[in-house]
């Protein structure tokens, strides 16, 4: 089972190459974007996966997207993110910190401010606050010399993550969220360095991508991004030239991975993996979770090195072994994904087998 194969990368080697994807989980103290306390627990839960990438965390708080997400940008909330990492640490595995900046995608429900963005377009659709749902914003443009200053947000954010035991970052690329705003056309409608051609567009990426490399080593970094992903009405409709550049241009940093969300719309896997020859994270974007069986045609097509699975690592915990066992999958409600509520976060039990191979560990 290739899923249960160790991957030796140039930057990383993991026990397995089932990752753990980043997900949402909304249970952050919402005044102080200090990790839950349960959250170190959450995560060495599911210390067997091969790599795990934590929930998106905010790099300042004009990008944070919703209630109850964590942030990165404090030194109380670093010291609460050690805690995550010593224990996922103490039971062998390995995580990333995924820094995220929302752009257009909050509310001033959420931050007490108006969201910033590459332009000012506002988002189609409603936005959830603290008060349910409600009708996006527009946006405020960045000046020019705001987007230098979330550059080294972005970077600062790097450099606490690593010193509380992060073993690297992924920036977060993909979604519709600020990264993503500044390559997608319909988002991005500057008329300065930053917009215009693919060339200009890549611009914010690369500088993000290069202080954080120089903050803490191109081989703790990693993107995240999404080509023609439609999600929080983004279009991009020129994906394949915008993510060659981008990609071309990134292969100098000889980043720790590159992590790809495929989608029906876009098929973007099989166009960008012969561009990109160092290690590729592979998540698919469908109504229902991805297969076991998925996973193993990615590999085996060579279309990804490793693949992350979000969704059933919230009930199945200990989803390598159960992979290696062919147990039964646990399904979570859906109720339970998000919000304050604490049933459906640490109350999901290992498999408990009769055999004795059950031992597809973080140690193994």
């Amino acid at each position: 089972m290739r899923l249960l194969e160790e991957f030796r990368g140039a930057a990383m080697r993991l026990p397995n190459r089932v990752a753990m994807a980043p997900m949402t989980r909304g249970r952050a103290d919402d005044k102080t974007g200090v990790p839950h306390p349960l959250t170190a627990e959450y995560y060495a839960q599911r210390a067997s996966a091969g790599l795990i990438v934590s929930e998106g965390v905010w790099v300042t708080e004009t990008g944070k997207s919703g209630p109850g997400i964590p942030g990165l940008a404090t030194d109380r909330q670093a010291e609460a993110w050690r805690e995550v990492t010593e224990a996922v640490h103490e039971e062998g595995g390995r995580v990333f910190a995924q820094l995220w900046h929302a752009g257009r995608v909050s509310h001033p429900g959420v931050m007490g401010r108006t969201p910033v963005a590459p332009s000012a377009v506002r988002q189609a659709g409603r936005i959830f606050v603290a008060g349910g749902w409600t009708e996006t914003v527009e946006p405020r443009a960045l000046g020019e010399d705001e987007i230098g200053e979330v550059v080294q947000d972005f970077a600062a954010a790097a450099r606490r993550a690593v010193d509380a035991g992060f073993d690297g970052v992924e920036l977060h690329g993909a979604n519709g969220y600020l990264i993503q705003e500044f390559l997608a056309r319909n988002t991005n409608r500057r008329e300065d360095r930053y917009g215009g051609s693919p060339a200009a567009r890549i611009g914010f990426p690369l500088e993000v991508v290069a202080a954080v490399a120089e903050q803490v080593g191109a081989a703790r970094v990693a993107l995240r991004i999404s080509p023609g992903n439609p999600e929080n009405d983004i279009v991009e409709d020129d994906w394949k030239e915008v993510y060659s550049r981008l990609l071309t241009e990134l292969r100098r940093h000889e980043l720790a991975y590159l992590h790809v969300i495929d989608t029906p719309e876009a098929e973007a896997l099989s166009y960008l993996r012969p561009l990109w020859p160092g290690a590729l994270v592979a998540n698919l974007r469908s109504e229902e979770p991805t297969s076991q069986a998925e996973g193993e045609s990615l590999l085996e097509a060579g279309l990804a090195d490793v693949v992350a699975f979000g969704r059933l690592f919230i009930a199945n915990p200990d989803l390598p072994a159960r992979f290696a066992l062919d147990a039964p999958l646990a399904r979570a409600d859906h109720a339970v994904y998000y919000g304050a509520r604490l049933d459906g976060y640490t109350d999901f039990p290992a498999f408990e087998p009769d055999s004795a191979k059950f031992a597809c560990s973080a140690r193994s």
